[in-house]
């Protein structure tokens, strides 16, 4: 059944879920997942069907739109926001694989796919099939998951495949979550609401058809959103996190410091000059950094309607839009947890979880310090391998 809804209809769907997001966040925490019944409300409301092609039933927004939604889930609930993310992305496989095979897992409205796209598996050529066996980590939301995948390297008569460029051949396989066994590892300092632990499959067949590839595959649907490179919406999942989570640690700072008054005083934090000159250049750094994000998802946007071919002088400019959006949101977050003072510490201070989140935020891989020395490399003009930009 086709989604008909408008992004506004979807921005409205939204909003009854953003109060219990925000209201189960230490929930989320101790139990270190997001709870089953929230997924389904989330999966209901259509939260990870963002990306999915309307062919498939899918909203199959725009980039912009996919930001925007994500960060507005990310205000109430980082690690909920994060999960969302998580599954919208993992859908893009969809685009990319043999339609009966994209039909079977993505028609179900209710749906929840989740992976990793590091290659920590091994796949070797069975007939029509691959034999699987590859453990990842980071495979948030796993819990929840109906279908799973997992990148890996493919191997042929004992040696890795290679591309011409030189690097591994790999490929996402897609599997039941049935087939999988998930490792309670997830013991960490920020986003632990995700249930990003280990998951892992021991020799299992996987359909051919239910593989793809992002660098060496095309994809089969005509979509602008399509068009548009895998690894600048991957990027742009993580940092529209980093903008929803930045924004929610400056509503939380704002709250508190119209009524805080520090040991002493008689003044809020908000009637110190200091406090007011940092809240200021905090939202102003917020508010600049979102501009250069929306300008660069613009700008490629404009060229993945009309171009063919996006050239990777653009491609690496969203990069790095996403690498200092992530970036600056986790310096606010530390500003703004310094200026809370001692209540900030508290496990109640929401505070505390934005600068944990935040700082979990910058790990990823796809807005690492490593995104900068690869935006370097193609602003000077060196030899630079395209494929993962």
């Amino acid at each position: 059944m086709t989604d008909t809804r408008t992004a506004p209809d979807f921005a409205a769907s939204l909003q009854p879920l953003l109060p219990e997001l925000a209201a189960r966040a230490a929930e989320m925490e101790a139990v270190r997942r997001l709870p089953a019944d929230l997924a389904q409300k989330m999966a209901a409301a259509g939260v990870f069907r963002m990306i999915t092609p309307k062919r498939f039933g899918g909203l199959e927004l725009t980039p912009r739109e996919i930001v925007e939604m994500t960060a507005t889930l990310a205000a109430a609930n980082a690690s909920a926001g994060w999960c969302a993310m998580i599954g919208a992305t993992t859908a893009l496989n969809a685009a990319y694989m043999e339609p009966v095979f994209a039909q079977e897992i993505y028609a179900d409205p209710m749906t929840i796919t989740g992976g990793v796209f590091a290659p920590m598996g091994r796949a070797i050529p069975e007939g029509e099939h691959y034999r699987v066996s590859g453990r990842w980590q980071w495979g948030s939301g796993s819990a929840n998951c109906t279908w799973l995948c997992g990148s890996c390297t493919i191997w042929e008569n004992g040696e890795m495949k290679r591309l011409a460029s030189g690097a591994p051949d790999t490929r996402m396989m897609v599997f039941p979550a049935s087939d999988a066994v998930l490792h309670d590892t997830w013991h960490v300092m920020g986003l632990k609401g995700t249930g990003s632990g280990d998951f892992e499959v021991r020799d299992i067949l996987v359909p051919a058809g239910r593989s793809v590839s992002l660098v060496s595959d095309s994809p089969r649907e005509t979509g602008a959103l399509f068009k548009f490179p895998a690894f600048g919406l991957l990027s742009l999942g993580v940092c529209a996190v980093a903008l929803g989570n930045t924004r929610g640690a400056l509503d939380a700072f704002h709250a508190l410091a119209t009524v805080k008054k520090s040991q002493g005083s008689t003044k809020t934090l908000s009637e110190r000059q200091t406090v007011q000159a940092e809240f200021a250049r905090c939202e102003a750094e917020w508010r600049a950094a979102r501009a250069y994000l929306y300008a660069e998802i613009d700008r490629v946007w404009e060229v993945a309607r009309q171009a063919e071919d996006i050239p990777m002088g653009v491609r690496a400019d969203l990069r790095l839009a996403c690498t200092h959006m992530t970036r600056t949101g986790a310096d606010i977050c530390r500003t703004l947890y310094d200026l809370g003072g001692g209540a900030a510490l508290f496990e109640s201070s929401d505070l505390q979880r934005r600068f944990r989140d935040a700082h979990a935020i910058t790990q990823h891989i796809v807005t690492a310090p490593s995104t900068l020395e690869l935006g370097g490399r193609i602003l000077f003009g060196l030899p630079t391998d395209g494929g993962m930009v």
